[in-house]
């Protein structure tokens, strides 16, 4: 499979129907792999998986948070961030905070190493694609997003639920 963007234009119209399929599972496959590598580079460098990342980037952004606003910031069910918060908590990067009488009502904050991590970690993979993002015409992003659209239809992925 070609790697440039150039010799992948060339000849579209040469290949069969299942040459530009494999050309499409190929490109998905590789998106999968750079999200795979950089999530293994964080946790060999800096011990964190990317949901914890995106997590103490949310709080050095925005501060102290609750774990329902952490969730629909990052992406993630709430059951999902009770285990992230534990891990990160674990680490001693984020404390749970206790500030109401309702006992039920925490806040979460970095911990001092918490945000020096959030200060020196690598920015998100997503960083580098809306850095590419922005070198594109307008028309260009429009038919990526259309393109994306119909293939996230195709997997019913609209029915997954994001808090």
């Amino acid at each position: 499979m070609p790697n440039d963007n150039s010799t992948l234009s060339q000849g579209m119209d040469q290949k069969s129907p299942q040459d530009l399929v494999r050309g499409i599972i190929y490109q998905i496959r590789r998106l999968m792999q750079a999200g795979e590598l950089y999530t293994k580079e964080l946790n060999k460098t800096y011990q964190v998986s990317s949901p914890q990342l995106h997590c103490l980037l949310a709080l050095c952004e925005n501060g102290p948070l609750p774990p329902s606003q952490i969730a629909r910031f990052i992406m993630v069910k709430s059951s999902t961030m009770t285990g992230i918060i534990d891990r990160l908590e674990l680490k001693g990067l984020v404390t749970r905070m206790r500030n109401s009488p309702d006992r039920r009502v925490i806040t979460i904050e970095l911990t001092e190493a918490g945000k020096t991590l959030a200060q020196n970690a690598p920015p998100p993979i997503q960083h580098k694609i809306v850095d590419g993002l922005k070198k594109l015409p307008e028309g260009e992003i429009e038919q990526i997003i259309l393109s994306l659209s119909k293939l996230t239809h195709m997997l019913d992925v609209q029915d997954l639920e994001v808090e």
